[in-house]
């Protein structure tokens, strides 16, 4: 993690905590947190399972730091358990500590310190530390080891979280709106090196984001948090499957409230209708050929346009939707 680690981060004596096989290796319950008088989790349930490259994905203030942070024990929830690698979050040890890489949406580090101190003060932390792959990234990102971390710009500094977070190869990595900063140059790069890490199946990477389109390129699966919920977590093809566009000519005309199982929103014009729908099969076809003498186009969405629909429409009173 870039935070800084605790002196005795190279020794402790617990037992090993290793989720056991196919255990999650991240694990919340029931969580609640509430600043001031307003939920931004709200009963929220997750479970990340070892080798998932987990996208949570948002709008802007919807609860992800939140969630990443009471994840990582750096927040504690009012109600609700925690468990990460095995152990109690807010009381992690030395060891799990160390098998976890963390970048925060806001990085500070020692600002009169040069890049290259930064990298080796971090280094000197972990017992196993990647120093050719960090020494290629300051390499590929354009990273001066000469300059001082305080004027770097906003990306720069992106960029030397990333790589401080990556260089001990975390069994773990979190990471809040990674590339939100980064050029699009930049942010290419990162995704395929979030791609090499996950191609590690032992490895788990966790990260929040408001741009589907880096979503698409390196998530297995993906979480939808609305309002401190999960509307939708499971595989991102499964997601894709599930929900799909209808383009409807009827051979009369179609009442305004188009009665359909799993109608998210529609928009009816006399004999011709456009509906958006979930858990889509044939029998939803069958129903519009059938009842109304329909021909049917089905179109296919992408993640962005699922997202906006299930965020503008979804009931989050409802059980959240899992695969």
């Amino acid at each position: 993690m870039t935070r800084e680690p605790t002196a005795d981060s190279h020794v402790d004596s617990r037992v090993d905590s290793r989720p056991s096989a196919g255990a999650p290796v991240i694990r919340l319950r029931g969580v609640t947190k509430i600043y001031g008088r307003k939920p931004v989790l709200d009963r929220l349930d997750l479970d990340v399972p070892a080798g998932t490259v987990l996208g949570l994905l948002a709008k802007n203030g919807a609860g992800k730091t939140t969630l990443i942070k009471a994840a990582l024990g750096l927040v504690r929830p009012q109600v609700g358990e925690i468990t990460l690698l095995g152990e109690p979050a807010w009381d992690l040890s030395a060891a799990a500590k160390a098998r976890l890489g963390y970048v925060p949406q806001v990085v500070q580090l020692h600002p009169w310190m040069k890049v290259r101190q930064v990298i080796a003060y971090i280094a000197s932390f972990y017992p196993r530390w990647n120093g050719p792959l960090v020494e290629r990234l300051v390499r590929d990102w354009e990273l001066p080891p000469e300059d001082r971390v305080g004027p770097l710009s906003v990306g720069q500094l992106q960029k030397l979280a990333i790589l401080l977070a990556l260089g001990h190869e975390p069994e773990l990595l979190l990471l809040d709106e990674p590339a939100a900063s980064l050029d699009p140059s930049a942010r290419r790069q990162f995704l395929r090196t979030v791609l090499d890490i996950a191609a590690d199946a032992r490895r788990t990477v966790v990260f929040s984001t408001h741009i589907t389109s880096d979503l698409e390129r390196v998530a297995d699966h993906v979480a939808i948090l609305k309002e401190g919920r999960i509307l939708y977590h499971g595989p991102l093809d499964e997601l894709k499957d599930r929900h799909k566009r209808l383009h409807v000519n009827a051979a009369e005309p179609l009442p305004a409230r188009l009665d359909l199982p799993g109608v998210i929103r529609r928009r009816v014009e006399g004999n011709e209708a456009v509906l958006t729908v979930r858990d889509f099969d044939s029998s939803t076809l069958d129903a519009l050929r059938t009842r109304w003498r329909a021909s049917v186009e089905v179109e296919d969405l992408n993640l962005e346009d699922i997202f906006l629909e299930l965020h503008d429409e979804a009931d989050v009173s409802q059980p959240a939707r899992h695969a």
